[in-house]
């Protein structure tokens, strides 16, 4: 079993995919913060930790951002909306533009009006860094067609990735990768971390904070205190017993 701690030795609970979905049920029907707001909040932490990761030179550095359909993927597109607007130099690259959830969807519609850029095949682009935005803690089966394809592509380019929630192939709830995953250098997850995050397949695990109540977590049965002080990112270290 996988134990996570922030730096100062307080334990953080882990929770299953089937716990995560519950939670954004309770989140988005009951309590708040609805789906807009914790998709802002989780793309918001993710653009910061980019420029945080990169370093000075983070306006010079190219990114590009692979986004998916669902909540991961508009969390990845208000991520590169938010570095467009900063100044950055930022490609996003979508799985399937003809499938994007409603959400996502007017994400990109925000992120259309930045100077960010657009590209259909990441194949010609020399990122520097690279956003996983693929699938998050959503995996159902192994990756497929261009979902599939960008990951090989991101494993092979040698370049360093940062994936959001969960690196894309992962089951989140067991850490198996049943096809094609991300090799991740850096993973920013959200809320709570999974209970698959194993640390060979995460690299540097950071926990971010997208405005759950802690009312929610306890409706869900998970026993909550807030980790994050006066940081809206926090550094986890995960530990086996």
């Amino acid at each position: 079993m996988i134990h996570f701690r922030t730096g100062d030795g307080m334990l953080v609970p882990a929770v299953t995919a089937d716990q995560m979905r519950e939670i954004d049920r309770i989140a988005v029907d009951e309590t708040g913060p609805n789906l807009f707001q914790m998709m802002e909040n989780a793309g918001r932490n993710l653009a910061t930790l980019t420029i945080d990761l990169l370093g000075t030179d983070w306006r010079e550095a190219k990114i590009v951002v692979l986004a998916g359909t669902g909540g991961n993927g508009g969390g990845g597109i208000c991520a590169a909306r938010h570095l467009a607007n900063h100044g950055a130099n930022v490609a996003l690259v979508l799985a399937d533009p003809t499938g994007l959830g409603e959400v996502p969807r007017w994400q990109q519609t925000i992120y259309e009006n930045t100077g960010g850029r657009d590209a259909d095949d990441p194949d010609p682009l020399q990122p520097d860094l690279i956003i996983d935005a693929l699938i998050g803690y959503g995996l159902q089966s192994a990756p497929r067609g261009r979902f599939a394809q960008f990951i090989r592509w991101a494993n092979a380019s040698g370049h360093q990735i940062l994936a959001l929630d969960v690196p894309s192939g992962i089951d989140a709830t067991t850490g198996e990768a049943p096809g094609e995953v991300i090799q991740a250098a850096w993973t920013l997850t959200l809320a709570l971390p999974k209970t698959g995050l194993l640390p060979q397949r995460t690299g540097a695990l950071y926990l971010a904070d997208i405005g759950i109540p802690e009312k929610t977590y306890r409706r869900a049965n998970i026993h909550y205190r807030s980790p994050f002080g006066a940081s809206y990112v926090i550094r986890l270290l995960a530990t086996s017993s």
